[in-house]
């Protein structure tokens, strides 16, 4: 079930979250010092957690070998690939493990080699050695780890995602007795500082779940690609359009989750509609999408044709806009019929142009969350009230009361909900906008 998360882009066993590191308040030592503590005040939350995940890894390696022993006919005939990865992950146990746990590990290999069954003991060993982590009777103490830090907003600005690491490094290491290893570790330590909160955790899955099987070639974020999908609230049997598709990813997001819609894609790069059409091709939904070749400003519909627009702006990093902002939200307001539609994907830059041509930039109530992060929060502007309600922290509210100013919408598009959201080291505005009337002359 947790797999099947859209929007989450990972998932962590929460070891602490508490209010964010004070930077302004003292010295890199005294900071480093209350770092530290979210290991060393509550090492009981942190052997918790560890329990927890070894039942996982244990649940998830019993899966596997409960599915291998479902077919023992094709279990035989995929023996050699058997025994090629089983060398391979003694190989790596090798790497891990470099003191009595190696000798253990040829000890058992030899004993299985005489006996004539290999495979079976080497299952038999590992699911007796997950079982007795399980409960408890083994110490911790042999673990190997990596520390992935993230730092942002002031904190970002005192020290580096490096420093933060070694720091927690050191702490687990002195706590805890584990080994340090960059390259293949048993466990991962996630660390996220910012001006919002400190949170600690250990990642549920070793691959995140923002990375789709079914798509072949990644453009936007799969996660907030679905989030602007379900922001838009598809119904079935309606026109949906993205007419700067890129790679596709926003419809395909949507297509795999809302299938009975009309879905329309165009784009004015041979490039990228090559793409998005080999992401079709690959997630089995070619029949189900249209890819055209077509400029936003000058879209090859009729006036009020479409139920929904989606469209992940861009940004002038890697593709240049090449057309104004307004000419652009003009031309989706022409197609798109009264009571429709609109979620894009704005840039900082973009609600700057909209507010200097008069248009809409970011709801004054619009909170600041993460995609697929914890705290990510939703900002609706039903009424037109203003101000930001239930700030995390004054620092946090104070931050953003400049930039979260109220503008007039963009002509017969009413903004009527907005969320902040980090694209990586980029943030970002998903807005959602209404076509109340008729365009004016």
């Amino acid at each position: 079930m947790l797999k099947k998360l859209k929007s989450a882009e990972r998932l962590f066993l929460l070891i602490k979250k508490q209010l964010p590191l004070n930077v302004s308040s003292g010295s890199k030592g005294k900071i480093f010092n209350e770092m530290q503590r979210l290991i060393n005040d509550d090492p009981e939350s942190w052997l918790k957690a560890i329990s927890i995940w070894k039942n996982l890894e244990l649940d998830a390696k019993k899966e596997k070998l409960s599915q291998k022993d479902a077919n023992p006919l094709k279990r035989k005939m995929g023996e050699n690939d058997v025994i090629v990865a089983k060398k391979l992950e003694t190989e790596q146990m090798h790497e891990i493990r470099e003191n009595k746990e190696c000798q253990l590990e040829k000890q058992i290999e030899a004993a299985a080699l005489e006996q004539g069954h290999r495979i079976t003991k080497r299952q038999e060993f590992l699911e007796e050695d997950l079982q007795k982590d399980a409960v408890g009777s083994r110490t911790h103490s042999d673990l190997t780890f990596r520390v992935s830090c993230r730092c942002s907003g002031a904190i970002a600005k005192t020290f580096t995602a490096q420093e933060v690491g070694r720091v927690f490094g050191i702490a687990l290491m002195k706590q805890f007795g584990w080994k340090a290893d960059l390259r293949n570790p048993n466990l991962e330590v996630f660390i996220h500082l910012s001006d919002i909160y400190s949170v600690v955790g250990i990642p549920m899955f070793r691959v995140p779940l923002a990375s789709r099987a079914y798509i072949k070639t990644a453009g936007l974020r799969s996660t907030t690609a679905w989030a602007m999908a379900c922001l838009a609230e598809i119904k079935a049997g309606a026109f949906v359009l993205d007419p700067m598709c890129g790679l596709g990813t926003i419809l395909l997001e949507a297509a795999k989750e809302w299938p009975d819609v009309y879905y329309v894609g165009a784009d004015v790069s041979d490039s990228q509609l090559l793409g998005a059409c080999d992401n079709l091709k690959a997630a089995g939904l070619k029949d189900k999408i249209e890819l055209i070749k077509a400029s936003v400003t000058e879209l090859p519909l009729p006036s009020e044709s479409v139920d929904t627009i989606i469209s992940d702006i861009p940004f002038g990093k890697k593709f240049k806009l090449g057309e104004d902002i307004k000419s652009i939200l003009q031309e989706m307001e022409r197609v798109l019929h009264i009571g429709g539609t609109a979620v894009l994907l704005l840039s900082e830059d973009h609600c700057r142009r909209l507010r200097d041509h008069g248009g809409t930039s970011i709801p004054l109530n619009c909170r600041e969350g993460h995609a697929g992060e914890p705290g990510s929060e939703e900002c609706l502007n039903p009424e037109g009230k203003t101000g930001i309600s239930d700030p995390v922290s004054p620092s946090f509210a104070a931050s953003n009361q400049d930039s979260l100013d109220r503008m007039p919408p963009f002509g017969s598009l009413v903004p009527v909900e907005c969320y902040k959201v980090s694209l990586g080291k980029t943030d970002a505005f998903m807005c959602k906008y209404k076509k109340l009337h008729s365009p004016g002359p």
